[in-house]
């Protein structure tokens, strides 16, 4: 095959490359882009929205089977439903099509050229691809490294057979009788609540005292209240030790070295991610590493001169819109603008039941970088639209500096919440102050009311608690 050349070639085609490549393809940069994988990354065809697709449908599930119970506020009945998981994976998988094919239709609007394949170094400037029809030579001025991450595995619990990943999950046709979740954290909650809700028996075995270790207490305890009210089991201070003998349970460990089994048909490991490092000719470059990922600058710059890496293989937060707003940053850099990463807060969100939303620091990360601050906290058993959606568990919280009222993080727990991130973010990056969101007047009736509540609590002048 004929040798390519490019001003950039973007290795992985996840949020963080695909963004980087239309933005280049924009600023009418010759771009090339290479994935085996259709375009979209884990993010689109394995992660976030599948998950967000099967966590919606065993959410209406739920609300149909509550109402069939005839215990429900509403007065409404129905008979009794069913769930057919073959067909709610279909719907999942169009949704996932129809996103890839909107991904492909940008990269061709911006003359991207896109190649099929598993991408690997020759040297710094060169790249060979193998595709269907053959290798394929690459050479680019500048190389952006894409490539994201994949699944942890535990080595007593290596994926195959009844362990599998969140990728397995979300492809699975049948609802397992008995769910055992190994991690407690976003991934597995928020998988693990969803089987729960389409009729599996879930445990969650977490190795630290609490669910959800990364946030804090406050914010996860709805999360463990609703947990217990849907019947999910919670085994924390635990770890997974591997198999029982016929592959159908999973020896546990407790904190004092005793040893339990627990009965599973499928076992979900969700212990995390791991950058994707390997298979790519990294040994073929010199690039600094910070532990497995891939060190860089407040540009993206890795140490090795036209190089550049975005995304979860670059650190944490692995989030995709962090990958995204990295890789539009680096496309702009490579045209000749000038630009850093500058930003002051990256929202994330865990689609559990209630939704979590954080976005800049929470009161504990303040406090410990020397900050007097100011909080504000409102409930949503005091907001009217949260009452009339059967979602009042959960509140609003403000962290503000308290010598000028800077607003230094916003969080939230509660039902659709993750619909009040883009505020909470604006309102960070933004530079708000306390009087400013106060100072905005908030439609009635809307959840958002309790942002602008949640700051008046923390100027002393809250009005409706």
């Amino acid at each position: 095959m004929k040798d390519m050349s490019c001003k950039l070639l973007v290795i992985g085609a996840g949020p963080g490359g695909y963004v980087c490549a239309i933005r280049a393809g924009q600023l009418g940069m010759d771009t090339v882009i290479v994935d085996i994988r259709k375009p979209g990354g884990t993010c689109l065809n394995v992660g976030c929205i599948p998950s967000k697709a099967i966590i919606h449908a065993a959410e209406e599930y739920d609300r149909i089977v509550h109402l069939a119970s005839g215990r429900n506020p509403l007065g409404i009945t129905t008979t009794k439903p069913g769930i057919d998981l073959a067909r709610t994976v279909a719907w999942k998988d169009g949704i996932v099509s129809r996103l890839n094919s909107g991904v492909s239709g940008l990269l061709k609007r911006s003359r991207v050229k896109v190649v099929e394949g598993w991408a690997r170094f020759r040297d710094g400037k060169t790249v060979e691809v193998e595709t269907e029809t053959g290798r394929q030579i690459i050479r680019a001025e500048n190389v952006v490294i894409a490539t994201g991450s994949a699944p942890a595995e535990l080595p007593n619990l290596p994926f195959g057979g009844p362990v599998i990943s969140s990728t397995e999950a979300l492809a699975l046709t049948e609802v397992p009788e008995k769910l055992v979740v190994v991690g407690g954290g976003y991934i597995g909650l928020e998988l693990g609540t969803a089987f729960s809700k389409l009729g599996a028996q879930v445990t969650v075995v977490e190795a630290q005292a609490r669910i959800l270790p990364q946030y804090d207490a406050e914010l996860t305890r709805p999360v463990a209240k609703r947990l217990q009210a849907l019947g999910v089991k919670i085994v924390t201070g635990a770890k997974a030790r591997g198999l029982a003998k016929g592959d159908s349970a999973l020896l546990v460990e407790n904190g004092s070295g005793a040893e339990t089994s627990l009965p599973a048909d499928r076992i979900l490991v969700t212990v995390g991610r791991r950058p994707v490092t390997q298979g790519w000719g990294l040994e073929e470059l010199v690039l600094d590493m910070d532990g497995p990922f891939i060190r860089i600058g407040e540009r993206c710059e890795t140490s090795m001169r036209g190089i550049y890496a975005i995304g979860d293989v670059t650190g944490e937060p692995m989030l995709a819109h962090r990958a995204m707003a990295q890789g539009e940053m680096v496309a702009e850099i490579v045209a000749g603008h000038k630009r850093v990463w500058d930003k002051r807060g990256i929202p994330a969100i865990c689609f559990t039941d209630p939704e979590i939303v954080i976005a800049g620091l929470t009161p504990d990360e303040a406090g410990r970088a020397g900050t007097e601050v100011r909080v504000g906290h409102f409930p949503f058993s005091a907001n009217g639209r949260a009452m009339t959606r059967l979602g009042e568990d959960g509140f609003v919280r403000v962290v503000a500096r308290a010598d000028n009222h800077l607003v230094l993080g916003i969080q939230a727990v509660g039902q659709g919440v993750s619909e009040l991130a883009a505020a909470f973010s604006l309102a960070v990056e933004m530079g708000a102050r306390l009087e400013d969101i106060a100072g905005t007047i908030h439609a009635h009736p809307t959840q958002g009311e309790a942002f602008q509540e949640a700051a008046l609590k923390a100027l002393g002048r809250e009005l409706h608690i």
